[in-house]
């Protein structure tokens, strides 16, 4: 206020004094009117009050400047009284408005300044909020892999010292040449070499796992029998089957597919050794492949405990292969510490298949693999016949 009132009284003393040498010559109203521009500037520079003291001075300098008699406050005539009276209720009006549109204009620039800064402080809080995001990921990502090793170790260590245990004891049997009878010591030989491939296995699904986590698990392809791969590994794991009904079901004619031989025959051995640690005794084990259209299929069934409709798809998941009450993740004959069903889905992901699970009608687990079959030569000479 006090600057408005100086301004103004300033812009006054200088418009009466530039003005006084011609007053003769001026008409009564050009003195109020630059002297309004002295309360416009007092409105401006120091808001409502400043314009309204100021528009008191300009009043009494037109008075006592402009107005006769000069020199002194009195007014001779009325029409002059009523000019001054006019040009004061104009001045403070005019004052008045112009410190009104000075102040919104200035509670405008706050406000804009002040939602410019809360947008500053917004993005801040934003990009602070998004790296506690990234940084909470990146922790809830390690705490995950942490429990997945913790995980692995201790079914590893489970399954590890489940055979080499076995072995030990057989081995320590058999070092008594006359402790066993032959028949005796070629049963304890094919348990010592059973405990020996599942050992094997282990270590094939473990580093298959690590292959598969360093992006290095693409397929070397070859034109493989799915069938005769199938009945392969079904001999060849026979000894899990002691317990259930095998039946086993491949077409004659020969179901190719485009693939890596090694990581079929691994597909192939842990959906068996997965229904073989589920069937219960006694039970049918069905173990078909067939063609599809363009599709050669292998079908895995168990009679078991089945699988829970909210675990289809968190079964391929490692460590989450787990069905049934009964299920602890280091049974014998496991498919390998609860990350066998993963390496399937992710061989049969890349030979561009697919694996899926369902319940069995009257209680199991189908498990399905769906790999895109090569036309035999047969069926390439009547889709193509030669021209004679």
């Amino acid at each position: 206020m006090i600057t408005g009132l100086a301004t103004g009284s300033g812009a006054v003393a200088l418009a009466c004094a530039l003005l006084l040498p011609l007053r003769d010559e001026l008409t009564f109203v050009v003195p109020p009117l630059v002297l309004v521009l002295a309360v416009l500037l007092a409105a401006v520079a120091g808001g409502r009050r400043a314009a309204i003291g100021v528009a008191l001075v300009a009043t009494a300098a037109t008075n006592v400047v402009f107005t006769p008699p000069f020199g002194s406050l009195k007014v001779e005539v009325a029409s002059d009284a009523v000019a001054l009276l006019v040009f004061l209720v104009v001045a403070v009006a005019v004052g008045a408005l112009v410190a009104s549109l000075t102040d919104r204009t200035a509670s405008a620039e706050r406000r804009r300044d002040e939602m410019e800064l809360v947008n500053a402080q917004l993005q801040e809080v934003m990009g602070e909020r998004s790296r506690l995001e990234v940084e909470a990921s990146r922790v809830a990502a390690l705490v995950e892999v942490d429990e997945q090793r913790r995980a692995l170790l201790r079914s590893v260590s489970h399954d590890l010292r489940t055979p080499l245990a076995t072995i030990r004891a057989v081995t320590s049997d058999l070092a008594d040449a006359s402790a066993h009878d032959p028949a005796t010591r070629v049963e304890l030989f094919e348990l010592v070499g059973d405990e020996t491939d599942r050992l094997d296995r282990l270590v094939a699904n473990l580093l298959s796992l690590s292959r598969i986590e360093a992006g290095a698990f693409a397929p070397d392809r070859q034109a493989v029998d799915l069938g005769e791969l199938t009945e392969e590994r079904v001999r060849r794991l026979s000894r899990l089957f002691r317990q259930v009904r095998l039946q086993v079901s491949v077409p004659e004619e020969p179901a190719v597919v485009e693939g890596d031989h090694s990581q079929l025959r691994q597909v192939v051995t842990n959906l068996l050794e997965n229904a073989a640690r589920y069937a219960p005794a006694a039970s049918t084990l069905a173990v078909s492949v067939h063609i599809t259209g363009a599709r050669a299929i292998l079908t895995v069934v168990d009679e078991g405990p089945g699988v829970a409709e909210w675990e289809r798809h968190r079964i391929f998941e490692p460590f989450r292969g787990t069905r049934g009450p009964a299920d602890t993740g280091l049974g014998p004959g496991s498919a390998t510490s609860g990350i066998g069903l993963a390496i399937c889905k992710s061989i049969v992901e890349g030979h561009d298949g697919t694996i899926e699970v369902a319940r069995t009608p009257g209680g199991g687990a189908t498990f399905r693999v769906a790999l895109p079959a090569s036309l035999p030569p047969s069926r390439l000479e009547i889709a193509f016949p030669t021209r004679s």
